[in-house]
């Protein structure tokens, strides 16, 4: 009897490691690019500098971020002083670190900024391996900034900030004028990339690209209980931004979002494999003639509300929806004929396949923050 219960156990270790197996491989082959590039190493807690070389899209390859000369720091302390940052909090970071900076966490922290915090150059905040919250006070400002990343963050209930002074980049004491209340807002900045970050819930949007900011990629956020989601374009006036060049792939819309996702003047947007869970007014929208393609999306439009997607404020947007999937009566009003001379142009970093739109469930099913343990694959 002894005998028949071990090789009983024995084979239902057999099937059970199996089924594992199959079922990690189904995981790998439901990742989209960016994923699969670092979450399937089992040993991503001692490579963490290999999530630079996973971009795609207009940010192109982040490697400027990582290599020779780059500072590894890891924030101890949550608290947060405007004009006098202690050592191992975020805002020393920012202010006291000249160079290359990857900043890490030492465990699960709930992070009240005072005052924004101004992002420096050449800045990765990597919050894999532990659970970062920033929220119920100011948030994260991009202010003529290069090379940033902003990886695992929940960033939510951001509030609206009055003029103050902070301790700004090198440790000068600058003067900001007052923020709206925006979960990540980027000013006259370039080569960002914001990816698997958590955003909700915030007094104003949650990412604003403006003044002449470009060269963005957006991707696998998860984007949920906000009105205003994503503003493309300072103004309707601020004629710079028809420069401006986003991508914003593989994002996770809803559920109760209402607009601006995004809503775009004068650039380009590249928007690809995201999923819509309904919206409100609008998913994506426009004005002063921006060039908005729509590529291989799920747009499930909402229960007993507005089916159509798109809104052109001024009319004279170029709006094209190529293999995009539509359910629940979804439609798309298109403004172009040829979708062939809608770019985006990619150079070959920044370059990546177009997955399916059917596949968009499963591409966009670990978009926001991740769980990442400490050891195992992410």
């Amino acid at each position: 009897m002894t005998s028949t219960w071990c090789i009983v156990w024995a084979i239902s270790i057999v099937i059970l490691m199996s089924f594992s197996q199959v079922q990690a491989r189904r995981t790998i082959e439901n990742m989209n690019i960016i994923d699969k590039c670092w979450r399937t190493n089992p040993n991503w807690q001692n490579y963490r500098h290999q999530l630079a070389t996973c971009s795609v899209g207009y940010a192109g390859k982040m490697t400027n971020n990582i290599g020779r000369g780059t500072t590894n720091y890891i924030v101890t302390d949550p608290t947060d002083d405007p004009l006098s940052p202690k050592p191992g909090t975020m805002r020393y970071a920012m202010t006291n670190i000249k160079g290359k900076v990857w900043i890490t966490f030492q465990r699960d922290m709930n992070i009240k900024l005072v005052k924004p915090l101004l992002v420096s150059s050449f800045t990765t905040i990597d919050g894999r391996g532990a659970n970062i919250h920033i929220a119920y006070g100011a948030c994260l400002v991009l202010q003529r900034v290069t090379n940033v990343i902003i990886h695992g963050i929940r960033i939510h209930d951001c509030m609206a900030q009055g003029p103050g002074l902070v301790m700004g980049l090198n440790g000068k004491i600058v003067q900001l004028g007052p923020v709206d209340g925006d979960a990540i807002r980027m000013v006259t900045s370039s080569k960002i990339w914001i990816d698997h970050n958590t955003l909700y819930d915030c007094q104003d949007g949650l990412i604003d690209v403006t003044r002449g900011s470009t060269d963005i990629t957006i991707s696998n956020n998860w984007f949920r209980f906000q009105n205003k989601v994503m503003l493309l374009g300072h103004n309707d006036g601020f004629r710079r931004d028809k420069n401006m060049k986003v991508t914003v792939a593989f994002n996770h819309f809803g559920p109760h979002c209402q607009q601006r996702m995004p809503r775009i003047r004068f650039g380009y947007a590249h928007v690809v494999n995201n999923l819509y869970l309904g919206w409100g007014l609008y998913a994506i929208g426009g004005s002063m003639n921006p060039s908005i393609k729509s590529q291989a999306n799920l747009f499930i439009a909402p229960q007993g509300g507005n089916k159509e997607i798109t809104w052109d404020s001024t009319a004279n947007g170029n709006f094209k929806s190529i293999n995009d999937v539509f359910e629940n009566g979804a439609s798309f009003k298109e403004s172009v004929d040829n979708g062939a001379a809608m770019r985006p142009n990619y150079r070959p970093d920044q370059i990546f396949e177009v997955a399916d739109g059917r596949m968009v469930r499963s591409l966009t099913m670990s978009a926001g923050a991740l769980r990442c343990p400490r050891i195992s694959r992410c």
